[in-house]
């Protein structure tokens, strides 16, 4: 499985309908609606490169209003293992 990760600057005023249409295509797994110089966080993830490319050349630029991107293909990807914090209720005893 191939992910990336594309930050998205629309055009004033777009930005809610270029979300709305990102949310429709196959592969982006998730959306962020951001504050700052660029609008739009995506997710996508695809089974690999070309068909990735595909989703970002052919979907994601066609819907339009997209002044600028940013595409970032993860490479390697690592997680941290936490530990699983588990509660211990204590009765409460009056004094």
């Amino acid at each position: 499985m191939t992910t990336a990760y594309i930050l998205l600057n629309t055009e004033i005023g777009a930005k809610n309908q270029v979300l709305k249409e990102l949310r429709d295509i196959e592969g982006i797994e998730e959306t962020y609606d951001l504050w700052g110089v660029y609008d739009i966080l995506a997710n996508v993830k695809a089974e690999n490169t070309e068909k990735l490319k595909h989703i970002i050349t052919n979907r994601i630029e066609k819907i339009g209003q997209i002044n600028s991107k940013l595409t970032m293909i993860i490479t390697e990807q690592t997680t941290s293992q936490k530990q699983q914090l588990t509660f211990e209720p204590r009765p409460i005893i009056d004094q």
